[in-house]
């Protein structure tokens, strides 16, 4: 949160003990995250720089409704800035930023400081790349498998008949290039601070993902994640043989995961979360508590309860609360 003395507001808030802050005909009140007021609408507001700080100043100072403000401070470290109040109020201007987001927290939302699940989605949301994407290419028929991809993720086709049509155009293809992702698969901007502080809290996570064994089980080594579940892609004699074996994780299957680990590991109702990006996340965010669309496609963004749209996953643990 630096150079948050630029802003007078925020100065208040980050120096000084006094419970309220008058400018002008403004007036603000200071409640902390595990005290805030009760029968208030609750939004936080989070940037990642503070190119939005001025607008957000701007906005606070314009707005006609007697507001109680809190800094929420976790480790992942973006600003956030808790907005309470009575009454509804323009959120308008705030969305339009570019580098800002605006996310209702309502009394129901998960508790970071008790056990929960994570279960995400691998491509396009713990990792900034499709993997069969990246396999075509290394083997040369990248065009063919990127038109079905993108299909499936739309919803316009069935999983398990676009998985098995986009593995088998990896056919004879040298199986080393599993191995050569592995060691350059680019993980999505914020994702290993925020597994971190997750598990700090004694929360489990897990990728349940409609690509690729080899890439899950990287991840679950590199952030010591609990438990990981994908697809198997047959090898023989060092070549690919175009075909997946076993249990296909498709949506369904990721939604199973969520219960099925829940009760693993006893999570709590209201403390199972589930995120991801495309159509086949649909059903894992509808059977978990919260559900969160991260860039998401159209379909998902309309299903979850939260979308991430502008920042990185850094923004996760803000969306819950403390108690």
């Amino acid at each position: 949160m630096e150079n948050l003395s630029q802003s007078t507001v925020f100065e208040w808030l980050s120096s000084e003990s006094s419970m309220s802050y008058h400018t002008g005909e403004q007036r603000f009140s200071r409640h902390i995250e595990t005290r805030y007021p009760s029968a208030a609408l609750r939004f936080r507001i989070l940037f990642s720089d503070n190119s939005g700080l001025a607008a957000i100043e701007d906005w606070l100072l314009c707005n006609t409704t007697e507001l109680s403000l809190a800094l929420i401070t976790r480790k992942t470290g973006l600003t956030c800035l808790e907005v309470c109040a009575e009454k509804s109020f323009d959120l308008a201007t705030l969305q339009t930023l570019p580098s800002v987001e605006v996310f209702q927290i309502k009394a129901d939302a998960p508790v970071l400081n008790q056990p929960g699940l994570l279960v995400m989605d691998m491509d396009s949301t713990a990792i900034e790349i499709e993997c069969i994407d990246e396999l075509a290419e290394m083997a040369g028929v990248g065009a063919a498998v990127a038109a079905v991809t993108e299909q499936a993720m739309q919803g316009e086709l069935d999983f398990e008949e676009s998985l098995r049509a986009r593995v088998a155009k990896l056919k004879d293809a040298d199986a080393d290039i599993i191995q050569r992702l592995c060691s350059e698969l680019p993980l999505m901007p914020g994702l290993a601070a925020m597994i971190a502080e997750l598990k700090q809290y004694q929360w489990r996570t897990v990728v349940a993902s409609g690509g690729f064994s080899p890439f899950v089980n990287h991840l679950k080594q590199l952030l010591d994640l609990d438990a990981a579940f994908a697809n198997e892609l047959d090898i023989a004699d060092g070549k690919l043989l175009g075909t997946v074996s076993g249990q296909v994780v498709d949506a369904q299957f990721k939604a199973d995961t969520v219960e099925s680990c829940a009760q693993q590991w006893s999570i709590a109702m209201g403390q199972r979360v589930a995120i991801g990006d495309g159509a086949n996340d649909i059903p894992m965010i509808n059977i978990a508590d919260f559900g969160i669309a991260y860039h998401a496609k159209p379909k998902l963004a309309a299903a979850a309860e939260v979308n991430i749209e502008k920042l990185n996953l850094k923004v996760l643990p803000y969306l819950f609360q403390l108690k």
